[in-house]
């Protein structure tokens, strides 16, 4: 119908192209235009009344119709994005070893829950000790510790051990480098020991607390075993093998390590070691006079 109305109007306007303009040809024109408008409609109002037709003797269709008509447009989910936030310190530089779970072996599970558990209060001891010891953020303590028990996990070697050595090498001091080169917690000599280094980033690595800690306890570890002994380890690690004492570090050592032992059993033992009481001058002087007078 539509086409057919088109190609009326074309047809009219070509007539009118092609004859002279009169009244007549204009109201002949538009009795065409009126008489094709009205068929149009026509044929509109008869598929309208088909439509309701159809509609009323089908009602289910009516009812579809109205719900579809009535029901509103849903917007397109808006996915809330959680806020960013920064990791914290002990997320950045700890790596904690994955756990290992065993099939079939449900009181072996129990047990490692309860040594981890025991384990992880024990690190916390061991932190809040060290950090007032050694004036340490909480954060950084926590890191340190936590890597230095995951690197003796891994490498079977005492964490108390290593945290002695850290404590009495650099004062748990990731940036303190010695006038022989020595850097680092550990004070890791970078430059002889660079191949330890090369998967970690190179010899820069050695400021890094992971590396330094990871390096400084791998050499430790080799040092006790190569010495037979922990004494004879640290008395290498300290440069003094060659030597016949270490200059005490050794006796430092240890005596951090036994405290660190008590610390982390849960026993109080203070955080400021007074020093020793200085001897009387004027026994100090009679001596000298005894010596002098025989």
């Amino acid at each position: 119908m539509i086409h057919r109305f088109n190609g009326a109007t074309a047809k009219l306007a070509q007539t009118m192209a092609c004859q002279p303009f009169t009244w007549s040809s204009v109201s002949k024109t538009a009795r065409g235009l009126l008489t094709t408008m009205q068929h149009t409609l026509t044929f509109f109002g008869v598929s309208a009344l088909a439509m309701m037709a159809l509609l009323y003797l089908r009602p289910e269709l009516a009812h579809e119709a109205s719900q579809m008509l009535a029901q509103p447009v849903k917007p397109a989910p808006v996915v809330a994005r959680a806020p960013v936030q920064a990791p914290g310190l002990s997320a950045l530089m700890t790596a904690p070893a994955p756990a290992v779970l065993i099939a079939n072996q449900p009181a072996i599970l129990a047990l490692d829950d309860k040594a981890i558990k025991a384990n992880r209060k024990q690190q916390e001891f061991v932190t809040t000790w060290l950090s007032k010891r050694y004036r340490v953020a909480g954060d950084a303590a926590d890191m340190l510790v936590s890597t230095a028990y995951s690197t003796a996990r891994e490498i079977k070697l005492d964490p108390l051990l290593i945290l002695a050595v850290m404590a009495i090498e650099s004062g748990l001091n990731p940036f303190a480098e010695s006038p022989v080169g020595a850097q680092g917690l550990m004070q890791v000599m970078s430059k002889i020991h660079h191949e330890k280094f090369q998967d970690m980033g190179g010899t820069r690595a050695a400021l890094n607390p992971v590396a330094n800690i990871r390096v400084g306890s791998l050499i430790l570890k080799e040092y006790v075993k190569r010495g037979g002994s922990v004494e004879a380890g640290l008395k290498t690690y300290v440069g003094a093998a060659a030597f016949e004492t270490d200059q005490g570090y050794g006796s430092r050592v240890m005596n951090e390590y036994q405290k660190l032992k008590l610390v982390a059993s849960g026993k109080k033992v203070p955080t400021f070691t007074a020093p020793a009481a200085p001897k009387p001058v004027m026994a100090e002087k009679a001596s000298q006079e005894q010596i002098a007078g025989l």
